[in-house]
């Protein structure tokens, strides 16, 4: 244990009780019947140079909707379905950005990290407002005090094992994908959890498009001071960074940079993490099986293995 990790002060959460169910809560509150959540705050988290928008969205649950780290939200929008005139809109999936304490360590908010989704029309060189993702656009635009219909929570893929608190946790991101992964974070470094003490290492890969596109930077940048011997942080930014071949730096890219101890660890029983786009994965499974024969293994094997083993967690949309 470093100095500075034995210096670092840890925020305690309440309540308790949080940790004490065996079974995650699945499915609380249904599309049929949501639960009318506050919203609590909505913050711009990417620079002016980032392309597009994401924004950060605290919900206040009044602690009626628990969650555990990894599971997802619904979000019913308001108004009608187009598709279907008098019903409402369809439940869109969000990925929970903070731990079950939420941001305010008192149980009672979620936060969500939501990507603004807009609609180029290349034949008018315009955005076409009337095709805007209607969810993101209504989170985006909330003002606190607004209301918002949830559901859930859902989803045990990408809930975090905790049976050993010194167990190797590989995570890989694109874009909002960085979610679940900002939950379990603050649940190892910044949060004090009696019957979660982690002292294990935490490997975070980023793909975003460049700098301004980073998110929750000052977070991650923290833990690594922190805890220089629990953490690492690498970042793969596609329009400012290269890869060895001389093309654009994706996070496939930078997990063959690092191919030979990432394999080390899984044989090691590391859990690895994907969550982003769907698009992210056919790149990443490439570069792992090419990775994989070159050390004179079979990949279909290995990813079978790891699945048995439930080392390998999936979560894209």
């Amino acid at each position: 244990m470093s100095v500075q990790q034995a210096n670092a002060p840890k925020v305690s959460v309440s309540p308790l009780q949080l940790e004490d169910a065996k079974e995650p809560p699945l499915n609380t509150f249904k599309p049929k019947e949501p639960y009318t959540a506050t919203i609590v705050s909505v913050e711009r988290l990417v620079g002016p140079k980032a392309p597009g928008e994401v924004c950060h969205v605290v919900i206040d649950h009044g602690g009626n909707v628990p969650y555990w780290e990894g599971q997802s939200y619904g979000v019913i929008p308001p108004g009608e379905n187009p598709k279907k005139p008098g019903s409402p809109h369809n439940v869109r999936l969000y990925s929970i950005a903070s731990t079950r304490y939420g941001d305010s360590f008192d149980g009672r908010t979620a936060s969500l990290c939501v990507r603004r989704a807009l609609y180029y029309d290349p034949e008018k060189g315009k955005e076409d407002p009337s095709k805007s993702g209607v969810c993101s656009n209504f989170l985006c635009n909330a003002k606190p005090g607004d209301k918002v219909q949830i559901t859930g929570p859902s989803g045990k893929i990408m809930l975090l094992p905790e049976d050993d608190p010194n167990a190797t946790h590989i995570m890989i991101a694109t874009g909002t994908g960085i979610a679940p992964f900002r939950g379990y974070l603050r649940r190892m470094f910044m949060e004090s959890v009696p019957k979660y003490k982690f002292g294990g290492l935490a490997w975070l890969f980023l793909g975003v498009a460049n700098s301004d596109s980073l998110l929750y930077d000052d977070e991650f940048s923290k833990y690594l001071r922190d805890h220089p011997d629990n953490f690492r942080y690498d970042t793969a930014l596609s329009r400012e960074q290269k890869n060895k071949n001389g093309g654009k730096m994706y996070v496939q890219d930078k997990i063959e940079d690092y191919s030979d101890e990432i394999f080390k660890l899984l044989d090691g029983g590391a859990h690895i993490y994907f969550c982003g786009l769907k698009g992210m994965m056919p790149g990443i499974q490439g570069t792992l099986k090419r990775v994989a024969e070159e050390r004179g293994v079979s990949w279909e094997e290995k990813l079978s293995q790891l699945k048995k083993n439930k080392q390998w967690h999936v979560e894209v949309y």
